[in-house]
């Protein structure tokens, strides 16, 4: 866990430094201007991510009565996991997949879909549920909206940069304007990749690590490693319409199924194959405590 957390701020660090220096290169200005569209678009994801992710998938909040046993089931582990009881919601999709969403622990709300309720069966089902626990006590919920918020200020600034080399400006002679003007349009089309894929990475520790945690709530990694094998090969088959900014939230990426071959270095989450074997890698411990 130490060491996923180390990871964890090296990769924010650097795509927060990658931010500062983009704006940078339009001046001090431009540092502030780039230090104030982070901070915007982090205190914006802080207080409302919960509500856009649920808006996006569509979900209505379930009362115990009208769902008890996933209640049930969610209390039993927050309770294990020494968190307060999250918000349960269900969306309509036919997909089998679920998230958690929520700024803290306190303010947590976890969404699975239809698909999951009908395919999977109850130990699969709580494994899935424990997995998403599992991010909201580690608090990565608010970790992945800060980094994609910083992002998407790395993509604003990147976006002024491509303005900046079509347009020109500042002083100079031809040849150093068009040195600029090529260093600008550079930026523009590495910068965002570059933030995307130190995003990419830092979703995909975060998802090992709630697998862990996940398998270690239920006692059992069985479970899990055979909701993730199901939602992988139904994810493939059965459409789900998500924005692919909320895809990184579940817990297999909903839109597996829309992706070519060499997209897959530039997936948020870990290969599913490799999720399983880890899992049942954990299991002699597991059965052994």
């Amino acid at each position: 866990m130490f060491k996923n957390t180390v990871k964890t701020t090296v990769l924010l660090a650097a795509i927060a430094g990658l931010l500062v220096f983009v704006g940078s290169l339009f001046g001090p200005r431009g540092t502030i201007i780039g230090l104030g569209l982070g901070l915007v678009a982090v205190g914006f994801s802080y207080w409302f991510s919960d509500r856009l992710a649920i808006a996006a998938a569509g979900a209505t909040e379930v009362s115990a009565a009208q769902a008890p046993q996933l209640h049930a089931t969610v209390a039993e582990l927050a309770q294990r996991a020494g968190i307060p009881m999250p918000r349960v919601y269900v969306s309509p999709s036919a997909q089998p997949n679920a998230f958690a969403t929520g700024r803290s622990p306190r303010h947590a709300a976890v969404c699975v879909t239809r698909g999951l309720l009908d395919v999977l069966d109850p130990a699969e089902v709580k494994g899935v549920l424990a997995h998403e626990l599992g991010h909201v006590k580690h608090r990565d919920i608010l970790i992945g909206s800060v980094a994609a918020a910083v992002a998407t200020g790395i993509q604003a600034l990147a976006q002024m940069a491509m303005f900046a080399s079509l347009f020109g400006g500042g002083g100079g002679n031809d040849r150093d304007r068009e040195g600029n003007a090529f260093t600008m349009l550079l930026l523009a089309l590495l910068a965002p990749m570059a933030a995307g894929l130190l995003q990419m990475a830092l979703s995909r520790s975060r998802e090992y690590e709630a697998d862990r945690a996940g398998a270690e709530l239920c006692g059992d990694a069985r479970p899990l490693a055979s909701a993730l094998r199901k939602i992988e090969a139904y994810a493939r088959q059965v459409p789900m319409d998500v924005p692919p900014a909320q895809a990184s939230a579940y817990i297999v990426n909903p839109l597996t199924g829309r992706q070519v071959n060499f997209a897959r270095l530039f997936t948020t989450h870990p290969a599913t194959d490799e999720r399983i074997a880890r899992l049942e890698a954990m299991q002699p411990r597991l059965s052994r405590a």
